[in-house]
């Protein structure tokens, strides 16, 4: 590289940082700080994926309890068995409502509250 590229390199590397220097005590001198504000939605620093990959569910107004409806179920006899009930995809031991997942059966699903069994059933086309 020649000597005149270098210095106009040098001249536009040295005139960016002091333009980027400028602007950034320009803008720390306020005194105010940001301040985030909810407003009903959801915290953005809160991961919505598990470690394991799985969807977290998000809070939920709790004043209006829908029914359990199973929409489907994943069955594996050797491995694991996931269970769709109200769109959301579970696996044993997993929440919904005030229900725990017991098991995951072919055509079935029970749930526990209170040592109170309640079995979900997949409704056939046309029920």
């Amino acid at each position: 590289m020649s000597s005149p590229k270098k210095i106009i390199i040098l001249i536009i590397t040295t005139s960016t940082f002091l333009v980027v220097l400028l602007l950034s005590r320009v803008n720390s001198g306020s005194s105010s700080e940001f301040n985030y504000t909810a407003a009903n939605r959801r915290n953005p620093f809160i991961p919505l994926i598990t470690s394991d990959g799985r969807l977290l569910k998000l809070e939920e107004d709790t004043t209006k309890k829908q029914d359990l409806v199973l929409e489907g179920i994943i069955f594996d006899p050797e491995g694991i068995s996931y269970a769709i009930i109200n769109g959301e995809v579970l696996r044993t031991s997993d929440p919904i409502q005030d229900y725990v997942v017991l098991s995951i059966e072919k055509n079935k699903v029970i749930l526990i509250k209170e040592n109170q069994k309640r079995e979900l059933q997949i409704k056939e086309e046309g029920q």
